[in-house]
């Protein structure tokens, strides 16, 4: 047989052994008989005594055959082929194999093939007849009209073996028709070879291979739709989707099966529930096994890698930073904003041991406290109600206007106005914890050479005078 041949031939075989699967079952009649009539396609090397080309024909003959087991049959297949020149001289051919057939038989349009061998008999118009074996290869489909009738559609290519040379088994003939298929006789009482009889058989249809129970159904252990016998994965979980091995699938390979994975498109690397969702411990929206910063607080605004984001690189996340704008470096509370006055205020006496007021006002040369500065008294007030355990000099500073004995005098009766004020607006504040002294012009800050200078000097500072005491308090 040519190679072209052979490989259409080979091309119709896979597809028609890939239609034709194992788990089909067997039809129950044993024998077919099929009149056929088909045409012939003579090879090119075939020629009349004149030179011509033979000329393609009729061909007429049959196919009968005997199933031998399930799908397999052994079938004969003959024909004969009579064709003309244009003087009129007769030619023929005639052929016949024994084949073995591949042949689905379960369904309306049932695939087949089949390949065998036998002799073939060529007779030109001058009485000489060339005898040779033959190599026969066929495939097509048999479309059942009933259980009995059914019309045989064939391709089938015959190839001529010389008896001489074998070197010489180039020519090939093809033959395409078709013929009406009876099928007849009664199988050995097993029509689908599941071991229990067709009488008692409740399901006569059970593929190949199924375990069957008394009654001839098919047993599905698992309840995956693919029955014991046949199903490689017998194991299948209740609701997993299989394949045609009863194999369950995992589409996103998260290692919950496909019919149970209800979040069927989990990115790769996340970690996951018994439901096949993806878990996001710390709520950030990166899931487990993903997030590298696994325990992001409650709010924060997180990149891909599920770590917090800090724009303005304060210490406090996106998302929780409520002034996100903060200069860079510049101390904050927790909730991303400068701290409050007291707060400043607070950590500068727990960190110095001391608190400078520079903007307390005094009615002019008298003692009397000003409206406008008791919001600062006020802060300092808070701090020291929440350390009552601490012992503090509220001290009084003047610059170097007047005389010394004047500024002592006055910077003594302010720094004592200023402690009843907060004795009195304070509660928690004690008359034990607070000492007054002033200082007049006697320590000044920096030289009273300048009105700046001088509004630096005029000050009221609160000092810790216990000051192991902060070592223990201080956070």
């Amino acid at each position: 047989m040519r190679a072209h041949a052979w490989l259409t031939f080979t091309v119709l075989a896979c597809s028609l052994l890939a239609c034709t699967s194992p788990a089909q079952s067997a039809d129950a009649k044993r024998f077919h008989l099929t009149p056929f009539v088909g045409w012939t396609f003579f090879d090119d090397e075939r020629r009349f005594p004149t030179g011509e080309h033979l000329n393609n024909d009729f061909d007429f003959g049959g196919r009968a055959g005997v199933r031998l087991a399930g799908p397999l049959w052994f079938e004969v297949a003959a024909g004969i082929t009579r064709t003309t020149d244009s003087l009129d001289t007769k030619e023929s051919w005639r052929h016949i194999s024994g084949n073995l057939m591949l042949a689905s038989s379960s369904h309306t349009l049932n695939p087949f093939i089949s390949l065998g061998g036998g002799a073939s008999r060529y007779k030109n118009g001058l009485g000489a007849e060339t005898n040779a074996g033959n190599f026969e290869a066929a495939g097509g489909f048999l479309v059942r009209f009933t259980d009995v009738i059914g019309l045989r559609l064939e391709a089938r290519n015959v190839l001529w073996v010389p008896k001489t040379d074998f070197k010489k088994a180039h020519i090939d003939d093809k033959i395409v028709g078709a013929g009406l298929s009876f099928a007849f006789g009664a199988s050995d009482g097993d029509a689908d070879g599941d071991g229990v009889k067709d009488k008692r058989d409740k399901c006569p249809g059970t593929p190949v291979g199924c375990k069957v129970d008394a009654n001839g159904c098919p047993i599905d252990s698992d309840g995956d739709g693919v029955c014991d016998g046949n199903d490689q994965c017998a194991d299948t979980p209740r609701g997993a989707t299989v394949d045609a091995k009863g194999c369950p699938g995992d589409q996103d390979g998260d290692g919950v099966w496909n019919g149970i994975d209800q979040c069927a498109d989990t990115p790769k690397g996340c970690t996951v529930d018994a439901r096949g969702c993806p878990t996001d411990s710390d709520g950030d929206g990166v899931c487990d096994g993903v997030d590298t910063c696994p325990n992001t607080p409650k709010g924060c605004t997180v990149d891909a890698k599920g770590c917090p984001t800090d724009s303005d690189g304060d210490g406090v996340c996106d998302g929780l930073d409520k002034c996100p704008d903060t200069p860079r470096g510049a101390r904050v509370e927790s909730d991303g904003c400068p701290p409050s006055e007291v707060r400043q205020r607070e950590t500068e006496l727990l960190d110095t041991g001391l608190i400078r007021l520079q903007d307390v006002k005094f009615e002019t040369a008298k003692a009397d406290i000003l409206p406008e500065s008791h919001h600062s008294l006020d802060v300092v007030g808070e701090v020291l109600s929440k350390w009552t355990q601490l012992k503090i000099e509220v001290g009084g500073h003047c610059d170097s206007r007047g005389s010394d004995a004047y500024n002592l005098a006055l910077s003594q009766r302010r720094v004592a106005s200023v402690r009843a004020y907060l004795l009195e607006h304070f509660p928690k504040l004690q008359g034990t914890q607070l000492v007054a002294r002033g200082y007049g012009e006697s320590q000044p800050l920096v030289p009273n050479t300048s009105p700046a200078n001088m509004a630096q000097n005029r000050r009221v500072e609160f000092k810790v005078l216990n000051r192991e005491i902060l070592k223990q308090i201080k956070p």
